[in-house]
């Protein structure tokens, strides 16, 4: 799940606006600005609710309140509020960014995919949001498994209709915000199957206007799977971003430390 986790860090920074002369090709992978998101804590709170077998909504509800100010969307943080335990049907990709680990902890596809639809239910409950998590966790597990591009791709639209013919540089001209699951889908998926490690892919979703921090977040997560591996100073990145002072002064290594165990 680092690559998922070091995806939204990436992407934090240019999720509404990129400087003068931006080339994706080029930029710092990580740089000033860059800092973890809702995605990333939630990503954690899906190991944490797995490890200690606790249900998935009593991990984000203890996460979300604890890490409050990480840019979650209205409707979450009404739910923190309200201690919900149930579904306020979202369709946003916000059950699909959190369940990487699922993949890496089950040992079927089935199971994956039941416990995917299980964590997003809690919140993200319409068809939309439910189909968006599977769909991540399923992808994440065959390419774990092995599976190559092609049987990726034919998974993705087969089981769950999504575009996948559709070429990266057809969705730069018209690219925006779009935080629906089914805006985020097609986008980050295309933007692993056109890379070539895990660094491309995290550049390819540089290029196009977007939830980038959750785009990346998707897409990283399925191309450290497929390619075995991120970037060489994985760990240090880490430490960086996840290790910050609490409103104590101390340094919080709670997210950090969850995150490699």
């Amino acid at each position: 799940m680092v690559g998922a986790i070091l995806g939204d860090i990436a992407g934090s920074r240019f999720e509404f606006s990129k400087p003068s002369g931006f080339n994706y090709k080029t930029v710092e992978l990580f740089g000033a600005g860059c800092v973890y998101t809702d995605d990333t804590v939630l990503t954690i709170a899906t190991k944490y609710a797995i490890l200690n077998d606790i249900p998935y909504a009593k991990a984000y509800g203890k996460f979300g309140r604890q890490y409050r100010s990480v840019g979650y969307g209205t409707m979450f943080q009404k739910w923190l509020d309200g201690h919900s335990e149930t579904g306020y049907g979202s369709f946003g990709n916000g059950g699909a960014m959190r369940v990487s680990y699922i993949a890496h902890h089950f040992d079927t596809l089935e199971r994956v995919e039941q416990e995917a639809k299980k964590s997003a239910m809690c919140t993200h409950n319409h068809m939309e949001g439910v189909k968006a998590a599977v769909a991540t966790a399923g992808l994440i597990y065959l390419a774990l498994q092995g599976e190559r591009k092609k049987a990726l791709a034919k998974y993705f639209h087969k089981e769950f209709e999504y575009v996948v013919h559709k070429p990266l540089w057809a969705y730069r001209p018209r690219g925006k915000f779009d935080a629906t699951a089914a805006g985020t889908m097609p986008l980050a998926f295309r933007c692993f199957l056109d890379s070539e490690d895990w660094e491309s892919c995290i550049r390819n979703v540089f290029s196009v206007k977007c939830d980038t921090d959750t785009v990346a977040c998707i897409a990283g997560g399925i191309a450290e799977a497929y390619y075995r591996r991120t970037v060489e100073n994985e760990q240090e990145l880490l430490k960086r971003y996840l290790i910050k002072p609490n409103k104590l002064g101390e340094f919080d290594r709670f997210l950090y430390e969850w995150a490699i165990r």
